[in-house]
């Protein structure tokens, strides 16, 4: 839809805030969609003219309940369809903006209900509480826009046929249903930084709406820091040619110091209430990693110990293949190759290019020639297979 100056940036801001208030009304998740894409695509007609309405949001929320109730109207053939647009007209009825905080929280844990499979709940997602288009989210997982649509009729369908709730979780459920939200969360922001950068700022926009939303969970403001921390290096992720610069060889000049800065000070703030979870963990690495101004200066020993823990709170193979890696640093290559070797990761590409770096140092180059062409046959991603590529082919050069 082709926007009108300034109706752009109060698309971006306002869509999933007027959806959510859209759905408490309606209780129908496609009326709600369409009626807020009807009361835009009024605001791109008349805006240039009227001029941007003092309360952008609140206009647009009260155009898509109107534009919702004269629809049912029009399709009303019995007494119950002109009823329910009256329960909407009434002078009772919540204020157009509603309780936002409330609204968007029922529609993100809607969204992310474990009912539904995870690829629906990350349509879902994106499509009601970022507004992106079928065609953008087929794109930036590189499915058939087809496909993707499918995903998300049915995901409706199971929403209203199962008869899902829209509420956010009772407290005793919080925690198990929060889990899923922030999965979701942070697997659209993995897909963008190995793919589309636009997926890595929906992700933080909706990292920044829970934390706001939801500011006594410090795991949501645990995921927020990971984000802002990891989102800080990208500047230095690529060379000119567009390689891929690994962690190590990166210009820390170019990384954003602002995200740094706030990461930072999100970990800080989570270390304080002192109720550790593996997201804050996770950030309280990156936070580790960021402080070091050069690569050599990157306090291991540290990051080990919050390994430790990470381990503790969240055991899995990956898991203890990234600790692995500090353990390199801190005890060597041969301690870490053992621990390496007793991982079941098949065909994990990650495990390949590890051992295959730990080979190297161990002065083992055809094994790790033999590795990293194991870790290219696996990659996912044409950067991660080229930059392997190159890994091994520097091997070879320096072998001869």
């Amino acid at each position: 839809m082709a926007k009108a100056p300034g109706i752009e940036a109060v698309f971006r801001a306002e869509y999933g805030r007027a959806v959510a208030v859209l759905v408490r009304f309606l209780g129908d998740i496609d009326l709600a969609e369409e009626a807020v894409q009807d009361a835009f695509a009024t605001a791109v007609r008349k805006w240039p003219e009227t001029g941007v309405p003092p309360s952008p949001a609140g206009w647009i929320i009260t155009t898509a309940r109107n534009r919702a109730v004269d629809r049912l109207r029009r399709e009303s053939s019995r007494d119950a369809r002109h009823a329910e647009a009256t329960r909407l007209y009434a002078p009772d009825a919540p204020p157009e903006e509603g309780p936002v905080r409330d609204d968007r929280l029922r529609l993100i844990f809607t969204c992310c209900h474990p009912a539904l499979a995870l690829q629906s709940r990350v349509a879902l997602t994106l499509r009601l509480l970022g507004g992106l288009s079928t065609a953008q989210i087929a794109r930036a997982f590189l499915v058939p826009e087809p496909t993707l649509a499918q995903r998300l009729v049915r995901a409706k369908a199971k929403i209203r046929d199962a008869g899902i709730p829209y509420r956010v979780p009772r407290d005793a459920d919080l925690p198990d249903r929060l889990g899923g939200v922030l999965a979701v969360v942070y697997l659209i922001f993995n897909e963008g930084y190995t793919g589309d950068p636009a997926l890595c700022a929906e992700a933080v926009r909706l990292g920044r709406l829970l934390a706001e939303l939801m500011p006594d969970e410090p795991e949501v403001t645990g995921l927020l820091a990971l984000m802002l921390l990891i989102e800080a290096r990208r500047p230095a992720r690529r060379d000119a040619d567009g390689a891929l610069v690994p962690l190590p060889e990166q210009d820390r000049g170019r990384w954003d110091r602002g995200l740094i800065a706030e990461g930072q000070d999100l970990v800080r703030r989570c270390l304080r209430r002192d109720r550790p979870g593996p997201y804050q963990i996770q950030a309280a690495i990156n936070a580790v990693h960021s402080d070091a101004p050069i690569a050599a200066a990157t306090d291991w020993g540290q990051i080990l110990g919050l390994y430790d823990q990470l381990t503790a709170v969240a055991p899995s193979p990956v898991v203890a293949l990234n600790r692995a890696v500090a353990v390199a640093e801190v005890e060597g290559p041969a301690e870490a190759l053992a621990q390496v070797d007793s991982l079941d990761l098949t065909g994990y590409h990650v495990l390949h290019a590890v051992r295959a770096d730990l080979l190297r140092r161990l002065d083992r180059p055809a094994e790790a020639e033999a590795e990293y062409a194991k870790a290219v046959e696996l990659a996912t991603s044409e950067a991660e297979r080229a930059h392997l590529e190159r890994r091994r082919r520097d091997l070879g050069h320096r072998a001869t």
